[in-house]
């Protein structure tokens, strides 16, 4: 970072001393993320200011990564709790009839008087028919007793479905929880470049974010021309029809804007990009670049093929496709579309082939 120019500070006293410690909490409270810089921070040249917001982008595009891993669980236990409650309820309706069908046999008895058997054979005028009637009530109170036994599984099925559902959300809360807070943090990053920019000329901010506003009209112009920018580019190059077809799907998102979150069909994030580059090739990658790291095959940088999944920065917060000639297509940020860019422009941490 590019060290500031400090004013020359007069020792202060007494309550001068007191009135300049008490502004000066103040100012510190209401200061922006800027590292530690608030809002009365010197004049930047559009170097610094690059350096800076580089540096905020980045911070965000961390904060990007772990929100879309955190929706991808919250989505999970949400509908593990949706399943959960679904069930609950099914076997309460199958509780119910249960229960149901236990009181009017409780009902049917307690209106037969309940009788003493060796009374009722006494009384009967037909002791053999008694005989047969109170085996078969015997063979009906068993039926009863297994009623009541399924009666009593059901409510611990139910219980259980229903502690388990209790755990659900409380994580799905959790999960939300932290949506919450990286989506705070995105906000807060992104706000901070914004204002930067801000403090710049047309010309200046063209200058920081190399796009000058035909950024992806230039991308996708060269796109179309590649024995002029990319000769040992494109779909063609690639080692196989769904490495092919995963390209041409980038080639056609060139000039799509950034939205952090988004998965396509006309924005994107870094991963997001990835992720719907693959789909439409039938091949299903996880949602962030930390995880797509993971799931083909790892290969070093001299073995680049055209569809190969190139990642940057020690903590795998930003991803790339690889398209040959030592470009890739990726999403960079909020200030630039979707766009072809050289693989050196970023520490580079590794790379995958998934088809």
């Amino acid at each position: 970072m590019a060290a500031h120019r400090k004013p020359r500070h007069r020792p202060l006293g007494g309550n001068t001393a007191r009135t300049a410690a008490t502004l000066a909490l103040a100012g510190a409270a209401t200061a922006t993320a800027f590292d530690g810089t608030g809002h009365a921070e010197p004049e930047l040249t559009p170097a610094e200011v690059e350096a800076k917001v580089d540096k905020l982008y980045q911070e965000a595009e961390v904060a990007t990564e772990k929100y879309n891993g955190a929706k991808e669980k919250a989505d999970t236990a949400q509908r593990r709790l949706k399943s959960l409650q679904d069930e609950t309820a099914r076997r309460q309706v199958r509780l119910d009839s249960a229960r149901n069908a236990l009181g009017k046999a409780a009902a049917a008895q307690y209106r037969s008087g309940g009788l003493d058997p060796a009374v009722q054979l006494a009384l009967s005028d037909n002791p053999d028919r008694f005989l047969e009637g109170t085996a078969f009530a015997q063979r009906a109170g068993d039926r009863q007793s297994a009623a009541v036994a399924r009666v009593r599984k059901q409510l611990g099925e139910i219980e259980r479905l229903r502690g388990a559902a209790r755990i659900e959300l409380s994580s799905l809360r959790s999960r939300q929880a932290e949506l919450k807070r990286r989506k705070e943090t995105i906000t807060e990053r992104l706000g901070a470049a914004r204002q930067l920019l801000d403090r710049l000329s047309p010309a200046e901010r063209a200058q920081v974010t190399a796009d000058g506003g035909t950024g992806g009209h230039a991308s996708r112009a060269a796109a179309a021309d590649g024995r002029t920018a990319l000769p040992a580019a494109g779909p063609a190059a690639a080692p196989g029809s769904r490495a092919a077809a995963a390209v041409a799907y980038a080639y056609q998102k060139l000039g799509s804007p950034y939205v952090w979150g988004a998965t396509g069909p006309h924005a994107f994030d870094c991963s997001g990009l990835v992720q719907a580059a693959y789909r439409s090739a039938g091949i299903s990658v996880p949602r962030t670049s930390y995880a797509q790291i993971g799931a083909g095959r790892r290969v070093s940088r001299s073995q680049l093929l055209p569809g190969d999944l190139v990642f940057f920065y020690s903590g795998i917060s930003h991803v790339g496709i690889y398209v040959g000639n030592g470009q890739m297509i990726h999403a960079p940020n909020p200030s630039a579309p979707v766009r072809l860019a050289p693989i050196d422009q970023m520490p580079f941490a590794g790379a995958t082939r998934v088809a």
